[in-house]
Protein backbone atom coordinates (compact mmCIF):
# COMPACT_ATOMS: atom_id res chain seq x y z
CA UNK A 1 0.00 0.00 0.00
CA UNK A 2 1.41 3.41 -0.98
CA UNK A 3 -0.11 6.79 0.76
CA UNK A 4 0.85 10.11 -0.93
CA UNK A 5 0.21 13.26 0.90
CA UNK A 6 1.26 16.95 0.18
CA UNK A 7 2.03 19.35 3.40
CA UNK A 8 3.75 23.07 3.36
CA UNK A 9 5.69 25.45 5.45
CA UNK A 10 6.33 29.04 5.22
CA UNK A 11 9.20 28.40 3.29
CA UNK A 12 8.69 25.18 1.32
CA UNK A 13 6.42 22.69 0.02
CA UNK A 14 6.81 18.75 0.78
CA UNK A 15 5.84 15.14 0.00
CA UNK A 16 5.16 12.48 1.94
CA UNK A 17 5.36 9.05 0.88
CA UNK A 18 4.53 6.48 2.85
CA UNK A 19 4.91 2.69 1.83
CA UNK A 20 4.02 -1.06 3.30
CA UNK A 21 4.91 -3.91 1.66
CA UNK A 22 2.14 -6.84 1.87
CA UNK A 23 4.39 -9.63 2.73
CA UNK A 24 5.70 -7.58 5.99
CA UNK A 25 4.88 -5.13 8.30
CA UNK A 26 7.99 -2.86 7.41
CA UNK A 27 6.76 0.73 7.07
CA UNK A 28 8.98 3.43 5.12
CA UNK A 29 8.64 6.82 5.07
CA UNK A 30 10.36 9.07 2.49
CA UNK A 31 9.59 13.03 2.33
CA UNK A 32 10.98 14.90 -0.21
CA UNK A 33 11.39 19.10 0.16
CA UNK A 34 10.39 21.42 -2.70
CA UNK A 35 11.70 24.85 -2.21
CA UNK A 36 9.33 27.80 -2.50
CA UNK A 37 11.04 29.16 -5.47
CA UNK A 38 9.44 32.61 -5.12
CA UNK A 39 11.39 32.65 -1.22
CA UNK A 40 14.45 31.73 -3.00
CA UNK A 41 14.24 34.78 -5.19
CA UNK A 42 13.67 37.37 -2.62
CA UNK A 43 16.29 36.47 -0.18
CA UNK A 44 19.67 38.39 -0.73
CA UNK A 45 22.70 36.78 -2.33
CA UNK A 46 25.71 37.02 -0.85
CA UNK A 47 27.79 38.56 -3.86
CA UNK A 48 30.27 41.51 -3.35
CA UNK A 49 30.85 43.95 -6.69
CA UNK A 50 34.48 45.02 -5.64
CA UNK A 51 35.81 47.66 -8.12
CA UNK A 52 39.79 48.24 -8.24
CA UNK A 53 41.17 51.45 -9.84
CA UNK A 54 43.60 51.53 -12.11
CA UNK A 55 45.90 53.10 -9.37
CA UNK A 56 44.89 51.16 -6.47
CA UNK A 57 45.82 48.10 -8.78
CA UNK A 58 49.46 48.79 -9.76
CA UNK A 59 49.76 47.98 -5.76
CA UNK A 60 52.40 49.64 -3.06
CA UNK A 61 55.77 48.11 -2.60
CA UNK A 62 56.78 47.47 0.91
CA UNK A 63 59.61 45.77 3.06
CA UNK A 64 58.55 46.61 5.80
CA UNK A 65 55.07 46.45 8.42
CA UNK A 66 54.79 48.50 11.13
CA UNK A 67 51.65 47.48 13.58
CA UNK A 68 50.18 49.33 16.93
CA UNK A 69 47.17 48.60 18.35
CA UNK A 70 44.30 50.75 20.70
CA UNK A 71 41.77 49.07 21.93
CA UNK A 72 39.12 49.79 19.36
CA UNK A 73 41.84 49.51 16.18
CA UNK A 74 44.88 47.72 14.82
CA UNK A 75 47.08 50.58 12.23
CA UNK A 76 48.92 48.54 9.47
CA UNK A 77 51.76 50.90 8.29
CA UNK A 78 53.59 49.82 5.28
CA UNK A 79 56.83 50.85 4.91
CA UNK A 80 59.14 50.91 2.06
CA UNK A 81 62.76 50.91 2.97
CA UNK A 82 65.35 51.94 0.35
CA UNK A 83 68.97 50.58 0.49
CA UNK A 84 71.47 53.46 1.55
CA UNK A 85 68.83 55.59 2.79
CA UNK A 86 68.50 56.77 6.52
CA UNK A 87 64.96 57.75 5.85
CA UNK A 88 62.42 55.62 5.19
CA UNK A 89 58.56 56.66 4.19
CA UNK A 90 55.41 54.68 4.87
CA UNK A 91 53.44 53.92 1.85
CA UNK A 92 50.29 53.22 2.81
CA UNK A 93 48.23 53.26 6.31
CA UNK A 94 45.37 50.49 6.97
CA UNK A 95 43.28 51.15 10.11
CA UNK A 96 41.22 47.80 10.91
CA UNK A 97 38.79 46.47 13.51
CA UNK A 98 40.22 44.17 16.23
CA UNK A 99 37.43 41.45 14.86
CA UNK A 100 39.23 42.43 11.10
CA UNK A 101 42.55 42.11 11.96
CA UNK A 102 41.67 38.69 13.53
CA UNK A 103 40.64 37.60 10.15
CA UNK A 104 43.18 38.93 8.56
CA UNK A 105 45.74 37.01 10.64
CA UNK A 106 43.97 33.93 9.80
CA UNK A 107 43.54 34.23 6.13
CA UNK A 108 47.10 35.32 5.82
CA UNK A 109 48.38 32.30 7.47
CA UNK A 110 45.96 30.28 4.98
CA UNK A 111 47.58 31.72 2.56
CA UNK A 112 51.10 31.48 3.31
CA UNK A 113 50.18 27.65 4.05
CA UNK A 114 48.47 27.21 0.51
CA UNK A 115 51.82 28.86 -1.03
CA UNK A 116 54.18 27.05 1.20
CA UNK A 117 52.15 24.14 -0.15
CA UNK A 118 52.70 24.97 -3.52
CA UNK A 119 56.31 26.52 -3.45
CA UNK A 120 58.07 24.97 -0.50
CA UNK A 121 58.93 26.71 2.71
CA UNK A 122 59.57 30.19 3.06
CA UNK A 123 62.74 30.83 4.11
CA UNK A 124 63.53 33.38 7.01
CA UNK A 125 67.01 34.47 8.34
CA UNK A 126 68.02 33.32 11.40
CA UNK A 127 67.87 35.62 14.18
CA UNK A 128 71.43 36.43 15.61
CA UNK A 129 70.98 36.65 19.34
CA UNK A 130 69.85 40.01 20.96
CA UNK A 131 69.97 41.59 17.47
CA UNK A 132 66.28 42.57 17.32
CA UNK A 133 64.30 42.44 14.25
CA UNK A 134 65.73 41.27 10.94
CA UNK A 135 65.02 44.00 9.11
CA UNK A 136 66.18 44.71 4.82
CA UNK A 137 69.55 45.75 4.82
CA UNK A 138 71.09 48.93 5.11
CA UNK A 139 74.33 48.74 3.71
CA UNK A 140 72.74 47.26 0.16
CA UNK A 141 74.36 48.55 -2.40
CA UNK A 142 73.38 47.00 -6.46
CA UNK A 143 76.09 47.11 -8.39
CA UNK A 144 74.89 48.38 -12.07
CA UNK A 145 76.36 46.71 -15.50
CA UNK A 146 75.65 48.19 -19.13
Amino acid sequence: MVVLWYGSSRSNAYYHINTTTALSDCHTTTTIILKNMAEEKKAPKNNLNIELSEEVAEGVYSNLAIIAHSNGEFILDFVRIVPNSPKAKVKSRVIVTPQHAKRLLRALADNVKKFEKQFGPIQEPKAGGDKGPQFPPMSFTPTAEA
